[in-house]
């Protein structure tokens, strides 16, 4: 039985009929019970959303930002409880609601956006009719109606041929098309608040720039509020208006993005600003700065500031003593910061930067590859393996050098033959056509049973993701060991459990995680023993693919950081595999542009990244998210998918997408694949664009008049 007060507000509650916060999180604090303790996950925390607005939630995994989301959607499982505080959506506690009420507002007054699509579509369910569901059930309306709304919708959220995507499965569709159906289910029936945990990870940087653009013409469009979950600084600053920072449970700082990215008020965001590589950083001059210490875990917090053990300002016997609230910044009420000493620290003060090291020259090639081609068959009906054979031709013509000590980056979006050329590299597939020089020893058609010690030792990989890479049952010291062997490497056990533990001083890692288990590291440790482990054998090439990409941004300082010096002593070549181009001008020294198979850019690092380029490249710089509010950038989404390498475009490759393509008389690149220019210093691009046209190019990425 509601109260009268109850139904006034709900009557007040109809869409677009609240004037105050959309969400109001006041003083929230939750915990997960556990058999042994209670562990507090969210404690003191506030942030509003109003009207229209975006607000962005960033912070490393762990420190409870969406653990936040999950309580506002009143999802927290069976362990999971509110223990302290508030949340309102339009003015009425979410706390206090029936499961009817709460079932009613989910979904239309409220819809989430989640990292993985696929986790939020039935495999087993056309796209139309899932769609179709939402308002059917929210809003009563019929068969009709509903596929006429579906319709609309996919048509919003820019999907080509809408009438076949609505007859599709999630299976038939990419990535980033699924992501687009999730947010079209999300907006189906107008929410008021949309919550969106880190919904483009698992994207490609194109695609990512085109979703982030469509939710922000989508929020204009619909006036709906975002609660924007992330840890890509770069992203929240192009997608919201205000940023609430957060550590180990904790707001720590709150603000608008001009507040928090250019007057930071708390030393978390200062030291989150510092690990992440912004245009200027040197991995030599100016290297980042990777936070000391480690997260704490939320039963392991230290007393009074939880950022105490790893900040540069700590005063003992102040900063420990008791629970910090936040402060107001004077003179602005909506900046906030939870630091006692804010008012005393010199903002200002130069960064203190990572130590300068020595740049080593690149030394002789080490590996040469002369047109690569690697081709696969498959059957054109690959469910039943009935009917003709089609190619997949996955690279095509790949030719480059590498020398040792130099880091060689491999750029490209999902689908362009970066991984497949890293598979033929390491042996885990052969060529197709071409050569793979190493020493001056071919080893294209080598696969790796083949291989001798040395070769296998002598080229070794660190994959993406650390967690799938090491054995569960089996200890850090004893996984070393185990590589350690196989590289014949030591005489005896002694000799080999001594250069285990140099290996682990190598790569940062105390001695006495010899003994533990992979279940008892973090993500960075894992990626460090994954390090330790390639580096056994004495590896000269290294195939780094996406090394960083599936770890938080202070952790991404202290591993890259730790690839670099283990290069300069070692004189290793990196070949680095990465969409991330941030992190690709910081550490690479050339870099090598991939399109369905095919190098259409290769150069050093400052030809890459300045024009002239090609028009894939200019496309990629302009998709990435860059921190920074000085930075402007040439706006440039690429339209449709890329195409598949099963039935690649004729002429080519990119011009089904390419912006520049009218500026070539005579339809020519949609006959002819382009030749390989060279435009001096080893630069070389394969564009029909005459020279008139590329001279012509601006530079995508400017830094803006003080």
């Amino acid at each position: 039985m509601t109260d009268p007060q109850t139904q006034t507000q709900t009557a007040g509650t109809a869409k677009g009929a609240y004037d105050g916060p959309i969400l109001e999180i006041d003083k929230l604090s939750i915990s997960f019970f556990t058999r042994l303790r209670e562990i507090p996950a969210v404690m003191d925390f506030s942030v509003a959303v109003q009207p229209g607005e975006a607000v962005g939630l960033v912070g490393e995994s762990g420190c409870g930002k969406s653990t936040v989301a999950l309580g506002v959607m009143q999802d927290l499982g069976v362990n999971g409880r509110v223990v302290g505080g508030s949340i309102k959506f339009k003015g009425r506690d979410l706390g206090q609601m029936s499961m009817e009420e709460l079932r009613d507002i989910r979904g239309s007054e409220i819809a989430m956006i989640y990292q993985e699509p696929m986790a939020s579509l039935n495999p087993a369910m056309k796209i139309g009719k899932q769609l179709m569901e939402v308002p059917m059930i929210h809003q009563g309306l019929d068969e009709k109606a509903a596929y006429d709304r579906a319709l609309q919708v996919v048509t919003d959220v820019k999907l080509p041929d809408p009438k076949r995507i609505l007859n599709s499965y999630p299976h038939q569709l990419s990535g980033g098309q699924q992501q687009r159906i999730v947010i079209a289910m999300a907006l189906m029936s107008e929410p008021s608040l949309l919550i969106l945990d880190e919904p483009t990870t698992a994207l490609d940087v194109t695609v990512e720039a085109a979703v982030v653009e469509l939710v922000k013409d989508l929020g204009k469009k619909y006036g709906t509020s975002m609660l924007f979950i992330s840890h890509n600084l770069g992203l929240v600053l192009e997608t919201c208006d205000r940023i609430c920072v957060m550590y180990s449970g904790e707001a720590v700082e709150r603000g608008s993005i001009e507040d928090v990215f250019d007057e930071m008020q708390h030393p978390y965001t200062q030291a989150l600003f510092r690990s992440i590589p912004l245009p200027g950083a040197d991995k030599n001059a100016r290297p980042l700065v990777a936070i000391p210490g480690n997260f704490p875990l939320p039963h392991e917090r230290p007393p009074g500031c939880n950022f105490g053990p790893r900040c540069d300002y700590f005063e003992a016997g102040r900063c420990d003593q008791s629970n910090i609230p936040m402060f107001d910044v004077p003179g602005n009420e909506r900046h906030a910061t939870r630091c006692l000493r804010f008012q005393e620290i010199d903002w200002n003060a130069p960064i203190t930067v990572g130590e300068a090291t020595q740049k080593n020259e690149p030394g002789k090639v080490v590996l040469k590859m002369e047109n690569l081609k690697k081709y696969y068959e498959v059957a054109a009906n690959a469910l039943f393996g009935g009917g003709e054979k089609k190619v997949v031709k996955a690279n095509e013509t790949l030719s480059f050098e590498a020398r040792e000590s130099e880091t060689l980056a491999i750029v490209g979006e999902s689908g362009c033959g970066k991984s497949t050329f890293a598979k033929v590299l390491m042996g885990l597939e052969t060529a197709t056509d071409g050569k793979i020089l190493l020493d001056n020893q071919s080893i294209e058609d080598v696969p790796i049973e083949k291989r001798d010690t040395k070769t296998i030792a002598d080229v070794q990989m660190v994959f993406q993701n650390p967690f799938d890479t090491l054995n569960p049952s089996m200890t850090v010291g004893r996984q070393i060991i185990r590589a350690l062997e196989i590289f014949k490497i030591g005489k005896n056990e002694a000799e080999r459990k001594k250069r285990m533990l140099e290996l682990l001083d190598v790569v940062k890692l105390p001695r006495a995680f010899a003994d533990r288990m992979p279940r008892q590291l973090s993500g960075g440790q894992k990626q460090r023993v994954g390090i330790a482990r390639a580096f056994a054998g004495g590896a000269r090439i290294v195939v780094a693919d996406e090394p960083v990409s599936a770890l938080d941004v202070s952790v991404q300082a202290a591993v890259t950081d730790l690839l670099m010096e283990i290069q300069r002593n070692e004189k290793t070549t990196l070949l680095f595999i990465s969409h991330d181009l941030s992190i690709v001008r910081y550490l690479s020294d050339r870099v090598m542009v991939m399109y369905l198979g095919h190098v259409v850019e290769l150069g050093d690092t400052d030809q890459v990244f300045s024009p002239p380029y090609h028009p894939y490249t200019e496309a990629l710089l302009s998709a990435v998210p860059i921190a920074d509010t000085s930075i402007q950038k040439e706006h440039i989404v690429l339209e449709g998918d890329i195409p598949s390498a099963m039935n690649p475009p004729p002429g080519c490759p990119f011009q089904t997408r390419c912006r520049w393509k009218d500026k070539v008389a005579g339809g020519l690149c949609e006959k002819e694949v382009p030749p390989v220019r060279q435009l001096g210093g080893g630069h070389q691009i394969k564009c029909h664009l005459p020279d008139a046209e590329l001279n012509a190019m601006t530079p995508v990425i400017k830094v803006a008049a003080e």
